[in-house]
């Protein structure tokens, strides 16, 4: 088969292009209801739910109602913390680069692109219109700034005429006097030419971008039940023609397609309901800013014929035509993505909210529409009058405070002037709305529990019938948050291959009050994306209980098993995750303002000087014996002291006993040793008297030993009943003296005998 010629070609997508347009105006007109519906607008409610002039126009707003509620809860879960998306390892070696890159997808190419905005964009479009869609692209863009400065000197001047970007518009040169330091340090005056100059500088940027399409923008072909099987996918939409020339295209080839002619079409009345009547001139006053049809499509055709479709990105403005083909090249991947927020097994749209509320909606708004009907009729009676009877009909008909009702002459006021009564049924239809209330929450699953606040209907039910409502509306939201969750995937894996292939050089950024270096052209991009889908979508104070739970597991583990085996179970980073998901259920959107997340090496430092630490269980042992050793010098010490106290006691007692005894042997000596002295003088006294008359004296030394012999021998008494040495050292002088004493009498002259004798 030959290749397809460029005309060939184009028709091909052409009539892919129409059977696209006609499925996006079939669901345009679903979409324009569900989006009435939303807002609620009487005027725009007119086609599907018919008011009679001058009866209420009241508009019952249930489908609002039930996307508000379920709307904060979807946000607040895949988009209420700071990492939305984490990047999964696919091979070895990728576990530093998938967290470097759930850094910096988070924390700067979605903050730069305006990410978050889209994704919640195409949140709101999938819970209202079914389905909704984003886009992601590497964008090119140059901007043309005019910048005026002045006093620049001459290296200024010429760096910044240099780059080929600058263009100079206005130049003018003047002499400046200044005072310069001369040769001999004195300040003289010299003339420096300085430059003003108005320059314009066209500056081109490249950035990942991703927005939220319009849902009458998109094309998709009406047999697709997925994206990938869809033979076209694409855009139309009217863009200016200076729009087209700053994406880059030629002026030439822009100015040259057809401005858009064509009438009022389904996607314009869709474009209108949405932006709600948004007052367009269709009459350019300027040329760059005609509107232009623009396609910029993806489509699968076999152009050249080996039989297989390839996949290609053409783009068209003015037309499906070859002579306005601006772009056809090679594609490599789909870069779409659909959110659905419920899905519908083998088919591409998804259901949406205003599907299961609509009716709800309609019925409730002809009921209340009735019910403030009768009210209104209650409290305004229709008069009843005969013709004729009343003079000022005026006054019954356009009745005011203290105008009078005249009636004719003769004529019975009572009968003249009559009310026609309506019966009151308006409380009939409260039970009525109120089994619609509970018939849309049997529908959707969406009740007071899903916005994440506790209903008051619950107060007056037991625990477990409270639980059980709570949970049936949760749980509606939990499923639609896992399906969008599911179809964010593909958008956070084409944003890191956008990433991958087209950063031109590493960049330094500021993360976690560190700057680092990245390099995204190292990464492997055919990372998986996983996008954090938080605790839940219930309330708050269910999610910070079960992580409170989690944390205090932790602790049990960590405290139970110790460290060493405790943290092959819970692992620094798994005990930061737990706190870093319990401050995003308190609402506390940054946790790097409050805890820092662990460093790999810090942990692994402390790990190995703990290693080298004794263990609790020796510590523990080494503590109670050194208190046990403590505890026994103490008792020792104690014992001590007893045993010292008792022997200084014993000591005391001793000593004061032998002080008592030795005064009672010192008295007894004395008295002892007085009696042998007054002994030995009588019977010294008494022998020399002897002598002195036998005037023997022989005799009287025979006498001086015999007394000496008795003094030993009331010594040795004295001795034996002396136990104490000392005291028997004592006695023995204390003897010695005496004797001495009594010698010494003995040998004195005869007249001092006599004189003591005669005394």
């Amino acid at each position: 088969m030959a290749e397809l010629d460029a005309d060939a070609l184009c028709n091909i997508v052409a009539a892919l292009v129409k059977d696209a347009e006609s499925y996006r105006d079939e669901r345009s007109a679903e979409r324009i209801k569900a989006m009435a519906f939303f807002d609620g607008d009487a005027k725009d409610l007119q086609k599907y739910i018919p008011a009679d002039e001058n009866r209420s126009q009241v508009v019952s707003r249930d489908v609002r109602s039930a996307v508000k509620k379920v709307l904060p809860s979807i946000y607040r879960t895949i988009l209420g913390n700071d990492q939305i998306v984490e990047y999964q390892p696919v091979a070895q070696g990728d576990d530093a680069m998938a967290e470097q890159a759930t850094d910096y997808v988070n924390l700067v190419a979605l903050p730069e692109c305006d990410g978050r905005q889209a994704i919640e964009d195409a949140i709101n479009d999938a819970v209202r219109l079914r389905n909704g869609i984003l886009k992601w692209w590497q964008e090119t863009t140059v901007d043309v700034k005019v910048s005026l400065h002045t006093g620049l000197d001459e290296d200024a001047f010429s760096q910044l005429v240099a780059d080929d970007d600058v263009e100079v518009m206005e130049h003018s040169e003047r002499e400046e006097i200044v005072e310069v330091p001369g040769e001999d340090g004195t300040p003289t005056s010299a003339a420096i030419p300085t430059h003003d100059v108005k320059i314009r500088r066209r500056v081109m940027t490249s950035r990942p971008c991703i927005v939220a399409v319009a849902p009458e923008k998109f094309l998709i072909h009406p047999d697709a039940v997925r994206l990938a099987d869809s033979p076209i996918l694409g855009e139309s939409e009217r863009l200016r023609r200076s729009d087209l020339v700053k994406m880059g295209y030629p002026k030439d080839v822009i100015w040259g397609v057809p401005a858009s002619s064509a009438g009022p079409s389904e996607q314009e009345a869709e474009e209108d309901t949405r932006r709600r009547d948004v007052e367009q001139n269709d009459d350019a006053p300027q040329k760059a800013l005609d509107e232009v049809d623009y396609y910029d499509l993806l489509v699968r055709v076999d152009k050249d014929g080996d039989g297989i479709a390839e996949m290609r990105r053409m783009v068209f403005a003015g037309g499906v035509k070859a002579q306005y083909l601006l772009e056809d090249t090679e594609w490599d991947e789909i870069n779409y993505a659909d959110i659905v927020s419920e899905r519908r097994p083998h088919q591409w749209e998804g259901n949406s909210i205003p599907d299961d509320v609509m009716e709800i909606e309609k019925v409730k708004t002809v009921l209340l529409r009735q019910t403030l009907d009768n009210i209104y009729w209650q409290n305004n009676l229709q008069p009843v009058v005969q013709e004729g009877q009343i003079v000022n009909p005026e006054a019954v008909t356009n009745p005011k405070f203290g105008l009078p009702i005249r009636v004719s002459q003769g004529v019975n006021v009572r009968e003249a002037v009559q009310w026609n009564i309506v019966p009151l049924v308006a409380d009939k239809s409260f039970a009525m709305l109120s089994y619609l209330d509970e018939e849309m929450t049997d529908r959707t699953g969406i009740s007071d529990a899903s916005s994440g606040l506790a209903p008051d209907a619950l107060q007056n039910m037991t625990a477990k019938a409270s639980a059980m409502v709570e949970q049936a509306g949760i749980g509606q939201t939990e499923m639609m948050v896992r399906c969008i969750a599911d179809s964010l995937k593909p958008v956070f894996r084409g944003l890191l291959r956008l990433i991958v292939q087209h950063q031109d050089k590493p960049r330094t950024i500021r993360l976690r009050d560190k700057w680092i270096t990245l390099d995204p052209r190292s990464w492997n991009a055919d990372m998986d994306a996983v996008v954090n889908v938080g605790l839940g979508a219930g309330t708050r104070e269910r999610d910070m209980m079960a992580m409170m739970q989690v944390i205090g597991l932790q602790e049990r583990i960590l405290g139970s098993m110790g460290p060493s085996v405790g943290m092959q179970y819970v692992s620094p980073d798994n005990v930061y995750n737990a706190i870093a998901k319990l401050t995003e259920a308190a609402g506390l959107k940054s946790v790097n303002l409050y805890f820092t997340k662990p460093d790999p090496q810090a942990i692994q430092q402390a790990m190995q000087a703990q290693s080298q630490e004794p263990k609790p269980e020796e510590i523990k042992a080494k503590a109670a014996m050194e208190l046990e050793q403590v505890r026994s010098q103490t008792k020792m010490q104690v014992i001590q002291a007893q045993l010292q106290a008792k022997m200084a006691e014993s000591r005391a007692k001793m000593e004061a006993d032998s002080s008592k005894e030795r005064a009672q042997m010192d008295a007894d000596l004395a008295t002892k040793l007085q009696e042998i002295e007054a002994e030995a003088v009588a019977r010294m006294e008494e022998a020399m008297l002897r002598a002195e008359t036998d005037r023997e004296k022989g005799a009287v030394d025979l006498e001086r030993e015999a007394m000496k012999q008795d003094t030993e021998f009331a010594w040795m008494d004295v001795q034996e009943r002396i136990s104490d040495k000392r005291l028997v050292a004592d006695v023995q002088k204390a003897h010695a003296a005496a004797i001495g004493k009594s010698l010494d009498r003995a040998q004195q002259p005869d007249g001092n005998r006599q004189g003591r004798s005669g005394r």
